[in-house]
Protein backbone atom coordinates (compact mmCIF):
# COMPACT_ATOMS: atom_id res chain seq x y z
CA UNK A 1 0.00 0.00 0.00
CA UNK A 2 2.69 2.66 1.23
CA UNK A 3 4.86 1.42 -2.24
CA UNK A 4 1.72 2.49 -4.18
CA UNK A 5 1.24 5.72 -2.64
CA UNK A 6 4.55 6.74 -2.91
CA UNK A 7 4.45 5.08 -6.76
CA UNK A 8 1.71 7.85 -7.05
CA UNK A 9 2.90 10.80 -5.60
CA UNK A 10 6.39 10.32 -7.78
CA UNK A 11 4.07 9.97 -10.96
CA UNK A 12 1.91 13.02 -10.27
CA UNK A 13 5.83 15.29 -9.12
CA UNK A 14 6.64 13.78 -12.82
CA UNK A 15 3.51 14.37 -14.43
CA UNK A 16 3.90 18.10 -12.81
CA UNK A 17 7.44 18.19 -14.68
CA UNK A 18 5.88 17.11 -18.15
CA UNK A 19 3.40 19.58 -17.97
CA UNK A 20 5.42 22.41 -16.73
CA UNK A 21 8.00 21.98 -19.90
CA UNK A 22 4.51 21.19 -22.07
CA UNK A 23 3.34 24.91 -21.19
CA UNK A 24 6.49 26.49 -21.98
CA UNK A 25 5.84 27.53 -25.42
CA UNK A 26 3.48 29.90 -24.40
CA UNK A 27 6.31 31.78 -22.67
CA UNK A 28 7.32 34.64 -25.13
CA UNK A 29 10.33 33.19 -26.70
CA UNK A 30 13.73 35.46 -25.64
CA UNK A 31 14.96 37.60 -28.10
CA UNK A 32 18.81 36.31 -28.47
CA UNK A 33 21.32 39.41 -28.77
CA UNK A 34 22.08 40.01 -32.82
CA UNK A 35 24.52 37.68 -33.77
CA UNK A 36 27.83 39.98 -34.26
CA UNK A 37 27.33 41.18 -30.67
CA UNK A 38 26.74 38.23 -29.10
CA UNK A 39 30.36 37.05 -30.81
CA UNK A 40 32.02 40.50 -29.75
CA UNK A 41 31.24 39.88 -26.53
CA UNK A 42 32.18 37.76 -23.73
CA UNK A 43 30.41 36.54 -20.55
CA UNK A 44 32.68 39.00 -18.56
CA UNK A 45 31.20 42.20 -20.41
CA UNK A 46 27.57 41.27 -18.25
CA UNK A 47 26.40 42.83 -14.72
CA UNK A 48 24.42 41.12 -12.52
CA UNK A 49 23.60 42.77 -9.57
CA UNK A 50 23.55 40.29 -6.12
CA UNK A 51 21.18 39.10 -4.23
CA UNK A 52 21.86 41.72 -1.16
CA UNK A 53 22.00 44.21 -3.99
CA UNK A 54 25.92 45.23 -4.46
CA UNK A 55 27.18 45.33 -7.91
CA UNK A 56 28.08 41.71 -9.30
CA UNK A 57 29.96 42.11 -12.60
CA UNK A 58 31.11 38.92 -14.05
CA UNK A 59 34.62 39.98 -14.76
CA UNK A 60 35.38 39.41 -11.16
CA UNK A 61 35.26 35.87 -12.47
CA UNK A 62 37.33 36.04 -15.52
CA UNK A 63 39.32 33.30 -16.12
CA UNK A 64 37.29 30.66 -14.24
CA UNK A 65 34.87 28.09 -15.19
CA UNK A 66 31.19 29.53 -14.80
CA UNK A 67 28.10 27.49 -13.94
CA UNK A 68 24.96 29.90 -14.43
CA UNK A 69 21.93 28.41 -13.35
CA UNK A 70 17.98 29.70 -13.01
CA UNK A 71 16.56 28.61 -9.55
CA UNK A 72 13.14 28.77 -7.82
CA UNK A 73 12.59 27.63 -4.15
CA UNK A 74 9.15 26.28 -4.78
CA UNK A 75 10.09 24.14 -7.78
CA UNK A 76 9.64 20.18 -7.51
CA UNK A 77 13.23 20.16 -8.88
CA UNK A 78 14.46 22.05 -5.87
CA UNK A 79 16.10 19.00 -5.15
CA UNK A 80 18.99 19.90 -7.01
CA UNK A 81 20.13 22.66 -4.60
CA UNK A 82 21.72 20.40 -2.47
CA UNK A 83 23.87 18.91 -5.71
CA UNK A 84 24.54 22.07 -7.25
CA UNK A 85 26.17 23.29 -3.49
CA UNK A 86 28.50 19.89 -4.21
CA UNK A 87 29.65 20.91 -7.08
CA UNK A 88 30.53 24.35 -5.75
CA UNK A 89 32.62 22.44 -3.26
CA UNK A 90 33.95 19.99 -5.33
CA UNK A 91 35.07 21.95 -7.80
CA UNK A 92 36.18 25.86 -6.43
CA UNK A 93 39.62 25.30 -5.60
CA UNK A 94 40.13 24.30 -9.15
CA UNK A 95 38.63 27.88 -10.63
CA UNK A 96 35.05 26.87 -10.93
CA UNK A 97 32.32 28.92 -9.80
CA UNK A 98 28.34 28.51 -9.79
CA UNK A 99 25.87 31.37 -9.83
CA UNK A 100 22.71 30.91 -8.76
CA UNK A 101 19.84 33.35 -10.62
CA UNK A 102 16.32 32.81 -8.53
CA UNK A 103 13.67 33.48 -11.44
CA UNK A 104 9.98 33.41 -11.24
CA UNK A 105 9.91 33.00 -14.95
CA UNK A 106 8.23 29.63 -14.52
CA UNK A 107 4.95 29.32 -12.87
CA UNK A 108 6.32 32.07 -10.24
CA UNK A 109 7.91 29.33 -7.90
CA UNK A 110 10.08 31.71 -6.25
CA UNK A 111 9.49 33.99 -2.95
CA UNK A 112 8.61 37.67 -3.85
CA UNK A 113 11.82 39.63 -2.34
CA UNK A 114 15.73 38.57 -2.59
CA UNK A 115 15.55 39.21 1.37
CA UNK A 116 12.69 36.48 1.48
CA UNK A 117 15.25 34.07 -0.94
CA UNK A 118 18.66 34.79 0.45
CA UNK A 119 16.77 33.74 3.80
CA UNK A 120 16.06 30.97 2.48
CA UNK A 121 19.45 29.87 0.87
CA UNK A 122 20.96 30.67 4.39
CA UNK A 123 18.51 28.53 6.33
CA UNK A 124 18.83 25.71 3.70
CA UNK A 125 22.84 25.99 3.82
CA UNK A 126 23.27 27.32 0.19
CA UNK A 127 26.50 29.23 -0.59
CA UNK A 128 27.56 30.08 -3.98
CA UNK A 129 26.93 33.27 -5.13
CA UNK A 130 23.11 34.30 -5.97
CA UNK A 131 22.26 37.17 -7.85
CA UNK A 132 19.04 39.25 -7.33
CA UNK A 133 15.94 37.92 -8.74
CA UNK A 134 15.43 38.45 -12.79
CA UNK A 135 13.63 37.30 -15.55
CA UNK A 136 15.45 34.37 -17.69
CA UNK A 137 12.91 34.04 -20.60
CA UNK A 138 11.53 36.26 -22.89
CA UNK A 139 11.27 40.20 -23.95
CA UNK A 140 12.80 41.31 -20.22
CA UNK A 141 15.34 38.50 -19.82
CA UNK A 142 18.52 39.07 -18.41
CA UNK A 143 21.41 40.62 -21.08
CA UNK A 144 23.52 37.62 -20.31
CA UNK A 145 20.59 35.41 -20.49
CA UNK A 146 19.88 36.75 -23.99
CA UNK A 147 23.69 36.46 -24.75
CA UNK A 148 23.62 32.72 -23.79
CA UNK A 149 20.67 32.51 -26.16
CA UNK A 150 22.43 33.81 -29.42
CA UNK A 151 25.69 31.56 -28.74
CA UNK A 152 24.16 28.11 -28.00
CA UNK A 153 21.22 28.85 -30.51
CA UNK A 154 18.40 26.51 -31.76
CA UNK A 155 16.06 25.79 -28.92
CA UNK A 156 18.23 25.72 -25.84
CA UNK A 157 17.16 28.75 -24.31
CA UNK A 158 15.75 27.26 -20.40
CA UNK A 159 12.43 25.41 -20.79
CA UNK A 160 12.20 25.19 -16.60
CA UNK A 161 13.57 26.37 -13.73
CA UNK A 162 17.18 24.73 -13.01
CA UNK A 163 18.81 25.11 -16.39
CA UNK A 164 22.54 25.53 -16.98
CA UNK A 165 24.87 26.99 -19.15
CA UNK A 166 28.37 25.83 -18.56
CA UNK A 167 30.42 28.94 -19.50
CA UNK A 168 34.21 28.18 -20.39
CA UNK A 169 37.28 29.92 -18.94
CA UNK A 170 37.25 32.07 -22.58
CA UNK A 171 34.25 33.34 -21.25
CA UNK A 172 32.72 32.42 -24.76
CA UNK A 173 32.14 28.52 -25.04
CA UNK A 174 28.95 28.05 -23.48
CA UNK A 175 27.36 24.52 -23.00
CA UNK A 176 23.84 24.35 -22.01
CA UNK A 177 22.09 21.61 -19.60
CA UNK A 178 18.64 21.55 -19.04
CA UNK A 179 16.36 20.88 -16.15
CA UNK A 180 16.44 16.88 -15.94
CA UNK A 181 20.50 16.98 -15.89
CA UNK A 182 20.89 16.66 -12.10
CA UNK A 183 23.96 18.35 -10.91
CA UNK A 184 25.31 14.47 -10.51
CA UNK A 185 25.16 13.30 -13.45
CA UNK A 186 28.58 12.34 -14.98
CA UNK A 187 27.95 13.81 -18.41
CA UNK A 188 27.90 17.63 -16.34
CA UNK A 189 30.84 16.39 -14.25
CA UNK A 190 32.59 15.32 -17.71
CA UNK A 191 31.80 19.10 -19.19
CA UNK A 192 33.55 20.73 -15.99
CA UNK A 193 36.02 19.07 -15.76
CA UNK A 194 37.26 19.43 -19.63
CA UNK A 195 36.37 22.83 -19.04
CA UNK A 196 38.60 23.88 -16.65
CA UNK A 197 41.52 21.94 -18.02
CA UNK A 198 41.06 24.53 -21.15
CA UNK A 199 43.15 27.68 -21.50
CA UNK A 200 41.25 30.97 -20.38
Amino acid sequence: MKRSIALGIAGFVLAGAAVGYAQFPKTPPTPPLPTAQAARLTAWDFRLTAIDGAPMPLSQYRGKVVLLVNTASFCGFKKQFAGLQQLQDTYAKRGFVLIGVPSGSFKDQEYGSNKEIADHCNTTGIRFPMAEKAPVVGPGALPIYRWAAAKVGGDNTPRWNFHKYLIGRDGRRVTPFGTMTDPSDPKLHEAIEAALKQRA
